[in-house]
């Protein structure tokens, strides 16, 4: 079986394969003074409850745009899987020519995501990736990673509301009852959930411009499932768990 690692700002998704068949998955906050034990306890626990054994867990491949715990997580891979894992970094083999003006700049998890998509559509695609930052990627018809955009994610957004203006308080993110907010928390909340989908449709419209194609959309990422019933409306296609799919494909292309 093989475990596959997603490591964000702000979550870390693990996930494991059965050949093609994802059995078990979990999100974690990303904590970055983890200890080796820490990470290879909690790791090894998560197996023991969706009854799978750590011994049958013959590959590991991590994707990290959190570079202080590369070497954390390599170690907790030798420690309690002894295996060395296999990082998405220069040098994979990832089938997909990367046009950005310096390829050393894209993160790890953009590359993911398009190679995921592309496999399964071989088409024009655009990945949008809800997390701390809410990333856009084109990929190419012909299956080249052609470059994005990166706006502050929906969180960041509401904290810095928040923080900078005194009078404003602390809200939920969710849909409000109405556009027009009656009251200061509804006001918030219409600006920050309507105003991040209309973000979204936005820059996709321009970005199907720029291609010249009606390119396929596809959301990813942890914050898909809050704002799914209005995703929907926007994208073509939601799946959270994209980057876990791209991080097998990428596997076994290295293998």
């Amino acid at each position: 079986m093989l475990l596959v690692m997603d490591v964000g700002n702000s979550n870390t998704v693990l996930g494991v394969y059965d050949a093609k068949r994802l059995v078990a998955h979990w999100r974690l906050t990303t904590i970055r003074d983890r200890t080796v034990d820490e990470y290879g306890i909690l790791a090894r626990n998560l197996l023991s409850l969706a009854q799978l054994d750590a011994a049958a867990i013959d590959g590991l491949i991590i994707s990290s745009v959190v570079p202080p715990l590369n070497s954390v997580l390599e170690a907790m891979a030798r420690a309690y899987f002894n295996l060395k894992p296999l990082f998405v970094e220069p040098g994979i083999k990832t089938g997909m020519p990367i046009l950005y003006d310096n390829p050393l700049e894209v993160g790890a998890d953009r590359i993911v995501n398009g190679v995921a998509a592309y496999e399964r559509h071989h088409q024009a695609l655009i990945v949008v990736d809800f997390g701390t930052a809410t990333t856009f990627d084109a990929i190419t018809a012909s299956g080249e990673y052609l470059g994005g955009a990166i706006v502050p994610g929906l969180t960041i957004s509401a904290e810095a509301l928040f923080q900078r203006a005194a009078r404003l308080p602390r809200v939920d993110i969710r849909r409000p009852p109405s556009v027009i907010g009656r009251n200061t928390v509804h006001s918030v909340q219409s600006g920050l959930f309507h105003g991040y989908l209309s973000l979204v449709q936005g820059i996709l419209t321009r970005m199907r411009q720029e291609l010249g194609t009606p390119a396929r959309s596809i959301g990813t990422g942890g914050l898909v499932t809050p704002l799914e019933a209005d995703l929907r409306a926007i994208l073509d296609e939601l799946d959270p768990n994209l980057t876990l799919e791209g991080l097998r494909l990428l596997y076994e292309r290295n293998r």
